[in-house]
C-alpha cells in the first residue's frame, strides 16, 4: 500500500484587530517580524485587517505595500502613511511591556521606528469612515534601506495617483509631536590608490590608507551648517561612517576607502550637496562617487492644511525640524506638503533598547482622531 504524504499546513496568515486597544494592537504588528525584505506576512496581516474591518475604503495591493482610499469626492486628500519594516531584530523581540521610573513601555524592536505609529495609523483607518476629508492610507515596505528599494520610489514612477493629496502625515517618530520637513541624506565612497609592495619592501610601494588621514583631517574639522527654515533649525552633518583597504597583513594596500555620509537642510539640492562635499575635499588626491542620495522636505507650515493639522493638535504641540531623512521628501518633492507626526523617540529608533512609552501611543491617536474628526481648514 502507497504511502501517503500529509498535506503541507495551509500558510495563515497572522490578525491585527484594529479594534484592540492602541497598546496590544501595536504589540501585534511588532510580534510580526518584518526586516526589511521580510514585510509579506505583515503586509498580509494589514491588508486582512482593512478588507474585514474597513468596507468604506478601496483597498489595494501592490507587491508588499497596501494602499487604502475613501472616494466621497471631498475638497481635501490627506494622505497618511507609514512604513512597515524594521532594522534587523537585535534580541528584542517578541515586545514586552515594562514600568521603568514610573513610565509604563512596551519593549522591542519597531516600538518606536515606526510600528506604534503605523498601528496608531490603521486604527484609525478602521475608524475614520466619516472623516470631513478624503483620505488615502498607505502601509509601504523597504523604508530602512537604499533609497531606490523603497516601495514609494516604485509607487510615485508608476502610480503617483496613489500618493496624491493636499497634505501628507508620516508616523515616523517625534514623541508625539510635530517635526516638519527632514534633512537631505547622501552617501558617497571616497577612494584613495596606490601602489602594492611587499610590507618588508614598503619604498617600492604608494600606501593607499596613509593617503586616507588627509580626508579624516578635513572631515573632522568640518564645521557644519546650522539653516534656519521657517523657523526651525536643521543641522548639517558630514561624516566618515566606514573604512576599508588592503588585503594581507604583509602587503601594502593599493587602494582604500572612506564612506561618507552627509545630511544637508532641506534647502539644498542634491547637485549642491555632491559640490559642496567635492568642495570640502578639494586638492586631494581622492576619487569621489555618489552611490545613494535623497533629497530633503522643506517644513511647509504655512499651508492652509499644514496650520489645521497644527490647530487641531493644539496650542501645545511641540514643533520642531526633522534632523533625519523621511519619506516626507517624496511627497515634497510631488508638490504635496508633509509633516512627521508619531509615537516614540527619534532617538531610541534602530537601538537594542527600543521601546515607546504607553502615553505616546495614547497621545498620537488622540491627536490625529482630532484631527480627522475636525472640521478646521
Amino acid at each position: 500500500m502507497p504511502a501517503h504524504t500529509a498535506p503541507a499546513p495551509a500558510h495563515t496568515t497572522p490578525e491585527l484587530d484594529p479594534r484592540a486597544d492602541i497598546v496590544e494592537l501595536t504589540a501585534a504588528f511588532v510580534d510580526i517580524e518584518s526586516v526589511s525584505g521580510n514585510e509579506r506576512a505583515l503586509a498580509d496581516a494589514v491588508e486582512q485587517a482593512l478588507r474585514a474591518h474597513a468596507p468604506h475604503l478601496e483597498v489595494i495591493r501592490d507587491g508588499d505595500t497596501v494602499i487604502a482610499r475613501t472616494h466621497r469626492v471631498l475638497d481635501q486628500r490627506v494622505v497618511l502613511a507609514g512604513h512597515l519594516d524594521t532594522v534587523p531584530v537585535a534580541d528584542n523581540l517578541p515586545s514586552a511591556r515594562r514600568t521603568r521610573e514610573g513610565r509604563e513601555e512596551l519593549v522591542g524592536r519597531g516600538t518606536c521606528d515606526m510600528k506604534g505609529g503605523v498601528a496608531v495609523l490603521l486604527k484609525l483607518a478602521v475608524e475614520a469612515d466619516a472623516a470631513p476629508m478624503d483620505l488615502t492610507w498607505i502601509f509601504y515596505d523597504h523604508e530602512e534601506v537604499a533609497a531606490a528599494d523603497n516601495s514609494l520610489t516604485r509607487i510615485a514612477a508608476e502610480h503617483p495617483e496613489y500618493l496624491a493629496g493636499d497634505f501628507a502625515i508620516l508616523g515616523e517618530p517625534t514623541s508625539a509631536g510635530v517635526e516638519g520637513g527632514c534633512k537631505g541624506t547622501m552617501k558617497l565612497a571616497v577612494t584613495t590608490r596606490g601602489i602594492a609592495a611587499h610590507s618588508a619592501r614598503d619604498w617600492v610601494g604608494d600606501n593607499a590608507v596613509h593617503k586616507l588621514a588627509p580626508v579624516l583631517e578635513r572631515l573632522a574639522a568640518y564645521e557644519a551648517r546650522r539653516a534656519v527654515i521657517d523657523g526651525l533649525e536643521f543641522r548639517e552633518a558630514l561624516n566618515a561612517v566606514g573604512i576599508s583597504g588592503g588585503i594581507a597583513g604583509n602587503v601594502i594596500p593599493d587602494r582604500a576607502r572612506i564612506d561618507v555620509n552627509y545630511r544637508f537642510a532641506p534647502d539644498t539640492t542634491i547637485e549642491q550637496a555632491e559640490a559642496h562635499v567635492r568642495e570640502v575635499l578639494a586638492g586631494l588626491d581622492v576619487d569621489i562617487e555618489v552611490f545613494d542620495a535623497a533629497a530633503g522636505a522643506l517644513p511647509g507650515l504655512d499651508t492652509a492644511p499644514a496650520r489645521a493639522f497644527l490647530e487641531a493638535l493644539g496650542q501645545d504641540v511641540r514643533v520642531d525640524a526633522k534632523q533625519g531623512w523621511t519619506d516626507v521628501s517624496r511627497f515634497a518633492a510631488l508638490g504635496t506638503p508633509a509633516v512627521n507626526f508619531g509615537p516614540g523617540d527619534p532617538l531610541l529608533a534602530h537601538t537594542d533598547d527600543e521601546h515607546v512609552p504607553i502615553e505616546d501611543l495614547h497621545a498620537s491617536l488622540a491627536a490625529l482622531r482630532r484631527f480627522l474628526t475636525s472640521t478646521a481648514g
